[in-house]
């Protein structure tokens, strides 16, 4: 049985966009393991932390979580264009990626802003008022 994150859309583009990184990066030239390194850790620090999130208990380590990957996200833009600039990734390729990286930074956002605008089940309840009948 999958665990829950799994079968997030979410997820599942930040785990496709870290293989493709992964693949990718492989054909760098030698000289380049900073930029391969620093921008493998990043993609695959989007679905880690989504996965790490959903494994939380209390709403802000899930809220932290989901933030860390969204700003694992935002690394990723640099990194690209260096790739890009650099001659490792052309222009199309570049505007691919980047296009992945901002639907999955709206969706992570979707996930934080889901969480705020849910009721906290740990809140304290007031209780009903009694009604008054004349």
């Amino acid at each position: 049985m999958p665990f829950m994150f799994e079968k997030l859309d979410v997820y599942q583009r930040a785990v496709d966009l870290a293989d493709e990184i992964a693949a990718r990066t492989e054909q760098f030239p030698r000289g380049y393991g900073f930029l391969v390194d620093q921008l493998n850790r990043a993609a695959l620090s989007v679905a880690t932390n989504i996965a790490e999130g959903n494994g939380r208990f209390t709403r802000p380590d899930r809220r932290n979580f989901f933030i860390i990957a969204r700003g694992s996200v935002q690394e990723c833009v640099p990194l690209i264009e260096i790739a890009r600039r650099r001659g490792l990734v052309d222009d199309t390729a570049a505007a691919v990626i980047a296009e992945r990286l901002e639907t999955i930074a709206r969706m992570i956002s979707g996930l934080i802003n889901g969480l705020d605008k849910r009721p906290d089940p740990t809140a304290q309840r007031t209780p009903p008022r009694p009604s008054s009948h004349s």
